[in-house]
């Protein structure tokens, strides 16, 4: 196996420059969302949501059974109080298209944290590891929101004639905490007056052109004064596993540094296509630094070697934005490979706001908030990817995920033509 980075290397950048020319185009904005005739679950609000992968990233299947799984809240509870009661709970599908309810991963208490915020999941050779992210202390008498990297294992795959189960004993264990000087800690960032704080959203993946594995997550990266524009520190960290133990890893420097620009660089996990890697991160409006305009949008950067550099897709960074009307109906994005092309999930978010800002939802109606709150799978994407360019060029069904086998035709749109590498340079305004 080759060695990982050394550190030695700059970390890639997201400029205030690449920053300040987001626009949404034709080739960049998401269609509208309307909702749905049914949910995937009418007792549990559903937000965040990942699938069960293979070592090599590739979403598994056993015994004919896709798995997803999903932050989670009671459907009762007001939208904007689900994080404090988030718990993963997990769904599976033979079809990638019906999604039948399998249960909380973990029992309750059992799992550390008050709370549990995103992750991923891992299935290698049979067993489950299952990282999240550990929000809060547990038993605490009032939230808080320390953040800690953690895994659980020792869980077991049953399937039966009843369907698909998750049982089994699961121990658990702290995998990272921030150490203050590769990744900033909370008490460094309430000091200078930051945002709010991350150090979350653990992302298996192993690299393979060397075979190495290495976990991905969401960070903020130290720094040394007060200075405004400089408390947006977002980065995307990265640690490694010498041995290739899932269980066992040690921080890097991040890979690539969002500071001046957004403080949140959420969920970030990466995609292979044509021997380029591609990064991928979802962030919000209101995380970005002040005097930058950005989005509720999926971030993508692209380059030959999983160390980088990274430059943005689009020249930008944007890659799915959500439409001017719409600028709150979905969020979470995640990418994955299908065949030739790149399939991007979320979850249905915020609809018929008539202009408001999130903020504003708080004063609306109990009533109204739980009515304009998707709370569900929204529409998968189809993505397109060429060197540095993506381009929307279609949508699936409702939590639509594809098996392997499935061959998607192509959308018959004018805009939505094939996509290659020698089309680059096309210019936009014909579309």
């Amino acid at each position: 196996m080759s060695r990982p980075h050394n550190g030695r290397i700059a970390r890639s950048k997201w400029t205030r420059d690449h920053a300040s020319r987001l626009r949404r185009t034709p080739d960049t904005t998401a269609p509208i969302i309307y909702p749905p005739e049914q949910r995937i679950s009418d007792e549990y609000h559903l937000w965040d949501t990942w699938f069960l992968r293979e070592r090599d990233g590739s979403l598994a299947e056993v015994d004919g059974y896709r798995v997803a799984f999903s932050l989670s809240a009671s459907s009762s509870l007001l939208p904007g109080k689900r994080h404090d009661e988030a718990c993963i709970r997990y769904f599976y599908s033979t079809d990638g298209r019906e999604w039948t309810y399998g249960g909380p991963i973990f029992t309750e208490g059992e799992a550390f944290g008050s709370r549990q915020w995103a992750g991923s999941v891992l299935l290698d050779d049979g067993d489950i590891y299952a990282y999240y992210t550990a929000a809060g202390l547990g038993d605490e008498p009032e939230l808080t929101y320390e953040q800690r990297i953690c895994v659980g294992t020792g869980g077991t795959i049953v399937t039966d004639e009843e369907g698909f189960h998750i049982d089994g004993q699961w121990n658990h264990s702290v995998l990272l905490e921030p150490d203050g000087k590769h990744y900033q800690t909370q008490e460094q960032s309430m000091r200078q007056n930051g945002p709010i704080y991350t150090f979350r959203d653990p992302w298996f993946f192993e690299d393979p052109e060397t075979e190495e594995t290495y976990l991905l997550f969401e960070g903020n990266t130290p720094i040394d004064d007060p200075d405004p524009e400089r408390t947006y520190n977002g980065c995307i960290g990265i640690a490694h596993s010498e041995m290739g133990d899932p269980t066992d890893w040690e921080f890097l420097d991040p890979l690539l540094d969002g500071e001046r620009v957004n403080q949140e660089l959420e969920r970030p996990h990466i995609v292979v296509r044509n021997e380029r890697y591609y990064l991928f991160t979802p962030s919000h409006q209101h995380t970005f630094a002040p005097g930058l305009s950005g989005f509720d949008a999926l971030y993508g950067f692209v380059a030959d070697s999983l160390f980088g550099p990274y430059e943005p897709l689009n020249e930008t960074g944007l890659v799915v934005a959500n439409p001017d009307n719409a600028p709150f109906q979905a969020y979470s994005w995640l990418a994955f490979g299908h065949g030739d092309e790149i399939l991007v999930t979320s979850f249905f978010n915020y609809f018929d706001l008539n202009g408001l800002s999130l903020n504003d939802v708080a004063f609306l109606p109990e009533s109204e908030q739980l009515r304009r709150f998707g709370g569900t799978y929204a529409p998968t994407l189809r993505l397109q990817v060429a060197g540095n360019r993506t381009r929307i060029w279609g949508e699936l069904e409702y939590g639509r995920i594809p098996l392997e086998e499935e061959s998607l035709t192509a959308p018959d749109h004018v805009r939505y033509r094939a996509m290659n590498d020698e089309d680059i340079d096309v210019d936009n305004s014909a579309y």
